[in-house]
């Protein structure tokens, strides 16, 4: 079985080196900071008036490498080698394809109904996936805006402003995001002084900042929890995910496969990771509201409410059995999910925005029609219904809510608005709210 390594980088945080699996939870965790000996030397903390902030990347932001030894589950692709796989990864493998990239990155499945779900996954033999620089702030370059602003207001790279990347394959319940995480908050709070610190996540990233928050304790969030910026949270999914599961999806630009080889293989890749489910649309939240695959084979439309139908028609049982443990795996509209902290929301929308697809049939790989595509409002990316389903937080008692809409706004503009920025840098300055 091979296994997900996660370096910690000795200049930031705990001084240890994470070795786990996608099946494991909590196990194998490493040494303990104060454990592992002499640890590097701790840099002076900066000025006690900044709360540190947590960035949380969005979905494929964070950098990762994979490393291929003797494999033999992609037959024509290279048996050994590695390759970085990440959105506008500046180094694109010129030995690794993008089928080929696909193949290795498909998860195995193992349908043992004793074994907990998330234990149930595991990498194809021979390849191994590490995040880059776990922790710092060049494990996710896309945000370096967002790092030059609070930069300006006397913030430093990796003391004050750090990353808690994630591989996006998994949910927050897999690869020991949980433990590691928190491990990495309670860090950064010690050497800034005790200071509480301030979530900041971008599209998918907050789903993990919204797991990690309901399942800490009220002490644990008053003590280390200053605040909570989602910018274009994913809480509910997205309708664009079910037609991934038929045209797959490039991680390195976001874009439709144009070949019907490397369309099967990016289309059977998102059919295994638990992630593709847990963010594509919640029916709970989205109903009927839009039409995400019309197969104009059959005449017939599927809306979110008909996912468990579209997917039985496609002749998929094992995406039907993922989604329906995942779809709507992250808890986040009734009282009891919501995270009990300040919340100062951001979203784009006025952008026509791709929720679904016309597809000749309900067969695998088959490349996306432009022409074919289905759209509605949103901020380029995700959808009004997504980007508006976090206002339900406006109920929670005592704890700051806010939303702002930036219109006009892409989803991927927004974490290096210039307006964004400036109410961040305001909201990291203000007091917590007194709450019991």
């Amino acid at each position: 079985m091979s296994r997900i390594r996660l370096t910690l980088a000795a200049l930031l945080p705990l001084p240890l080196v994470v070795v786990l699996s996608p099946m494991q939870h909590s196990a194998a965790y490493g040494v303990a900071p104060h454990q592992a000996g002499p640890p590097p030397e701790t840099p002076d903390p900066p000025p006690r008036r900044k709360t540190p902030v947590v960035l949380f990347p969005a979905y494929h932001l964070t950098k990762l490498r994979v490393t291929v030894k003797n494999q033999t589950a992609a037959p024509g692709c290279p048996r050994s080698g590695t390759f970085g796989f990440w959105y506008r990864n500046d180094r694109p493998s010129t030995i690794f394809s993008q089928e080929c990239q696909d193949s290795l990155l498909t998860l195995r499945y193992r349908p043992d109904r004793s074994a907990p779900m998330r234990a149930r996954f595991s990498e194809q033999n021979g390849v191994d996936v590490r995040i880059l620089s776990f922790g710092r702030t060049e494990s996710a370059p896309f945000y370096d805006p967002m790092y030059r602003r609070l930069e300006a207001d006397g913030y430093v790279r990796n003391k004050n402003i750090v990353v808690a990347g994630y591989d996006s394959r998994l949910t927050p319940d897999m690869g020991d995001f949980l433990r590691r995480t928190r491990d990495l908050i309670e860090y950064t709070y010690r050497v800034n002084g005790d200071r509480p610190v301030h979530l900041v996540g971008h599209s998918n990233g907050p789903l993990y900042a919204q797991y990690l928050l309901t399942h800490t304790s009220k002490d644990w969030r008053k003590k280390y929890i200053h605040g909570f910026t989602p910018i274009a949270g994913n809480f509910p999914g997205q309708g664009l995910l079910y037609q991934v599961l038929f045209t797959g999806l490039n991680v390195q630009d976001f874009s439709t496969p144009t070949t019907r080889q490397q369309a099967a293989t990016s289309a059977r890749r998102y059919r295994s990771t638990p992630s593709t489910y847990m963010s594509a649309a919640d029916p709970a939240v989205f109903g009927d509201r839009e039409i995400v695959v019309r197969d104009t084979s059959s005449g017939r439309s599927y809306t979110p409410r008909d996912y468990r139908r579209l997917l039985a028609d496609a002749n998929l049982p094992l995406a039907r059995h993922l989604a329906e443990h995942y779809v709507g795996f992250v808890r986040f509209a009734r009282p009891r999910a919501f995270p009990r902290v300040d919340v100062y929301a951001e979203k784009g929308s006025g952008l026509p925005t791709v929720v679904g697809a016309r597809l000749r049939d309900l067969s695998a790989g088959q490349v996306a029609d432009p022409a074919g595509l289905v759209r509605r409002d949103g901020d380029g990316n995700q959808e009004d219904i997504t980007n508006n389903a976090v206002r339900v937080w406006r109920a929670m008692r005592c704890h700051r809510f806010s939303l702002t809409d930036n219109r006009g706004v892409g989803h991927f503009a927004l974490p290096g608005n210039r307006g964004v920025l400036d109410r961040l840098v305001r909201h990291l300055s203000r007091p917590r709210s007194k709450c019991r």
